[in-house]
């Protein structure tokens, strides 16, 4: 047990119930039985984690501590490993011996984490995961006491290689060979990750493997977490509240002792958001059921233009009776061109009008012209000016007052408070930016993933522009509306 010594203390708390699972002898046949109090039914979301590897090459485990999910990652491992799977496995079957990868932070990390629930401590190895019959031979790692390099598993078809490898090695030293299945147990660097996909994509003979990253987010909306999103990497998340093992007293024990900022993170697994959220309004208050819009609403497209981010779009619709903003479509993709996106938003109406931002006017580097002429040539029917507040009349306001991004967000979040901002259920992608949308501890708004947000706010701005779109008598009708007054 000296292994379990060089934990720290949160380590050990985080670690305790897989490590006395492991420990007990045989922790592989211990884990997702038929019944019990912890039988395979009360998992349904590790169970559906193994599923998808039937169909999905990456899958995102983005879960709470202390709900299994190193350890979900691991029997999967090991089941390939061996070539031997439960009766109930639906997930994907290896029908050869592999070649797998087990990452982590560091190699010291590697070594008290990753390696001790796979092989077990040292001077007990084989009572991990890996049953010690099924341990052939172990190399060491140099620089490390007590870790491995590499594993030689029995398997059904022959001899499986196991090797463990660490972030801290850098990009460089996850280039090489093709990978049946690799483990980014916590969260690797983007470039670590992307190597990483290299070794399991298929490329002649190999048909590809597998990837899985089994992490709690603690670091916030990384680069890496927005990428795997923006791409639509398969994900699920696992809170305290989907595994039987924790009871209330654990979860309010560990609770009492994590820092307020890490509580959501550590409990549900959602990123963590610095110094907090911009929009508190539960969800479930400004979240509405679709419904048929009346004719005399108006309709105002917002865009927010990808030039070193996503491209983010929104069909925003005013009640002038109830004074209250609907966001009822949503328009988000990564890397097309201007004639991509306008094709996407003409169906929702050429007679739109579009509230596009000042860096409209910025010129496209290949053609030299303006993005705002761009999508216009592509009849996408922009307003003539970009996003600003109405002019009040007051001889102190400035221009600066008028595009103020704190502004636009204090109205929308004195909307959301007061009942008169909603946002259809059929806009996932909003709803997602909304939960993630957060200050930095100096209370600087945190820039990412936040590309529909910005695109409402646009169309908030300039709602005085909106229409109500073709009429059946006469065309259309130019009704306006200042502040949510028509006029």
């Amino acid at each position: 047990m000296a292994q379990l010594q060089r934990l720290t203390p949160e380590q050990r708390r985080a670690s305790l119930i897989e490590i006395r699972a492991i420990l007990k002898g045989s922790a592989l046949e211990d884990l997702f039985p038929d019944d019990g109090p912890y039988r395979r039914e009360l998992y349904p979301k590790h169970l559906e984690f193994f599923e998808a590897g039937a169909r999905e090459r990456v899958r995102l485990l983005m879960a709470a501590n202390r709900v299994g999910k190193t350890l979900a990652a691991g029997f999967e491992l090991v089941s390939h490993l061996r070539g031997k799977y439960p009766a109930w496995w639906t997930g994907k079957k290896f029908t050869k011996p592999i070649s797998a990868w087990a990452c982590g932070d560091t190699g010291k990390t590697v070594r008290d984490i990753v390696q001790l629930k796979l092989c077990g401590a040292p001077g007990a190895i084989g009572t991990g995961l890996i049953p010690a019959d099924d341990i052939l031979k172990t190399t060491s790692k140099s620089g490390v006491p007590d870790a491995f390099d590499s594993v030689t598993v029995r398997s059904a078809f022959g001899e499986s290689r196991l090797t463990f490898k660490s972030y801290d090695q850098k990009r460089e030293s996850f280039q090489g060979t093709e990978q049946d299945f690799i483990d980014l147990d916590e969260e690797p660097p983007l470039d670590v990750q992307n190597e990483c996909l290299l070794r399991v994509m298929p490329t002649g003979m190999f048909t590809g493997g597998l990837m899985v990253l089994p992490f709690t987010p603690l670091r916030g909306l990384t680069p890496l977490i927005l990428h795997l999103r923006d791409v639509g990497t398969w994900e699920i998340g696992i809170t305290w509240d989907d595994v039987p093992h924790l009871s209330e007293q654990d979860k309010a024990d560990i609770l009492r002792e994590t820092p307020k900022h890490l509580r959501a993170s550590r409990s549900r697994g959602v990123p963590l958001l610095g110094a907090g959220a911009i929009f508190t309004v539960p969800e479930e208050e400004i979240t509405v059921a679709p419904f048929a819009i009346p004719k005399h609403w108006l309709h105002i497209g917002g865009v927010d233009f990808g030039i070193d981010h996503p491209f983010g779009a929104v069909d925003l619709v005013h009640d002038p009776d109830g004074d209250v903003f609907y966001v009822t479509k949503e328009y988000r993709v990564t890397g097309a061109a201007a004639p991509i996106h306008a094709s996407a938003l003409r169906p929702w109406g050429e007679w739109m009008p579009w509230a596009w931002p000042a860096d409209g006017l910025q010129t496209e580097k290949g053609s030299g012209e303006q993005l705002a002429e761009i999508y216009r040539k592509e009849r996408l029917n922009l307003l003539p000016e970009f996003a600003r507040f109405p002019e009040t009349g007051d001889d102190s306001e400035r221009e600066g007052s008028r595009v103020s991004v704190e502004a636009g967000l204090f109205e929308m979040a004195t909307r959301m408070e007061t009942g008169r901002w909603k946002v259809f259920s059929t806009c996932p992608k909003w709803l997602e930016e909304y939960r993630q949308y957060h200050r930095d501890e100096k209370g600087k708004i945190v820039k990412l993933m936040d590309d529909l947000i910005s695109a409402s706010r646009y169309a908030m701005m300039m709602i005085r522009f909106g229409k109500t779109g073709p009429d059946r008598a006469s065309g259309v009708n130019h009704a306006r509306v200042r502040r949510g007054k028509v006029i």
